[in-house]
């Protein structure tokens, strides 16, 4: 499984995020939308953060940790 966060450099819900996915165990990259603008135009990026799995988009916001372990498969 590929996930990736796609946030801004100053998203304060990417932390939270980060930890919660360190938490399960999940590896991860993070990507920044002022480093990767094919990104925010490929994905249509509004908000941050966003929560990328093998190449889609499941969440738009900060997921619950229920959403989170549904995305992941963790349930």
């Amino acid at each position: 499984m590929n996930v990736s966060i796609i946030a801004t450099r100053g998203c304060s819900h990417c932390p939270n995020l980060a930890r919660e996915l360190d938490d399960l165990g999940i590896d991860y990259d993070v990507r920044y939308v002022e480093d990767h603008p094919d990104i925010v135009e490929k994905y249509t990026i509004r908000h941050s953060p966003n929560l990328l799995i093998d190449g889609e988009i499941v969440c738009r916001k900060q997921p619950t940790e229920s959403e989170l372990r549904s995305y992941l498969k963790l349930e």
